[in-house]
């Protein structure tokens, strides 16, 4: 039976294992091309994204990845996840990166500035809770976190957060977007696995079913070690 996998070459990757965990789902970590073999869905986590670019480029995983997303399967990807998944990117380093693509959005990378601006928000997500359950409301952990500019026809839009204009005695907002979906990707500009609320990673899975996978055969379910109580370890350092 295939897992879900969680691409583990730097960043949060433990975190989402242990959020799919609390869920009763093993999670498998991926980090050579033929290791997406084994697996019917994938995490992309948030981390450095050009540190994660360069490591997924030194293992040759870029086709492998590319390959993975054109074959229809679910994909999610979290904070530098996101900027992996999109068709372009702006804000990058002098050279920029190399990038997955497939989810038709343009994608700035650390819009929401350096590490101590990171915060936390209340996010409007009336589709999660519809399909999740739960109040709604999610509360987004944004660490040096991306934002989504504009997307194309076919991308949902999931969620998104007003960031005030800085202009003088205006008072003006404007809205950005950060959770879309379009067919079997995700992306979410935030770290749902840094909270104890785990309705992004069911909805996740339930995608599996959606694009055409029997959740019984894409899911192994961990069995007796589930720890309810286990909460996920948070290394701020480690974000893009």
């Amino acid at each position: 039976m295939a897992l879900v996998g969680v691409l583990a070459l730097q960043g949060s990757f433990n975190e989402h294992i242990a959020a799919l965990r609390r869920l009763g789902v093993k999670g498998v970590e991926i980090r050579k091309p033929e290791q997406l073999e084994t697996v019917a869905s994938l995490i992309i986590p948030g981390g450095e994204s050009t540190t994660m670019a360069k490591l997924a480029e030194y293992h040759n995983l870029f086709p492998a990845l590319r390959e993975f997303v054109k074959m229809g399967k679910p994909v999610w990807g979290t904070c530098a996840g996101l900027i992996f998944l999109a068709n372009k990117a702006t804000g990058q380093k002098i050279g920029g990166q190399e990038l997955i693509g497939g989810l038709d959005c343009t994608v700035h990378r650390n819009f929401f500035g350096s590490q101590i601006r990171s915060f936390e928000a209340e996010l409007a997500v009336p589709e999660l809770a519809s399909k999740e359950g739960g109040p709604e409301v999610f509360r987004g952990v944004f660490i040096r976190a991306p934002a989504i500019l504009d997307v194309g026809p076919e991308v949902q839009v999931l969620a998104d957060y007003l960031v005030p204009i800085n202009e003088e005695n205006t008072g003006s907002e404007k809205k950005v977007i950060v959770a879309v979906r379009q067919r079997n990707l995700l992306a979410t500009a935030f770290h749902p696995e840094l909270t104890a609320d785990t309705r992004w990673h069911s909805y996740f899975l339930k995608m599996a079913t959606e694009t055409g996978e029997e959740a019984s055969s894409s899911i192994v379910a961990v069995g007796a070690d589930l720890n309810l109580d286990q909460q996920p370890k948070i290394d701020l350092p480690i974000f893009q």
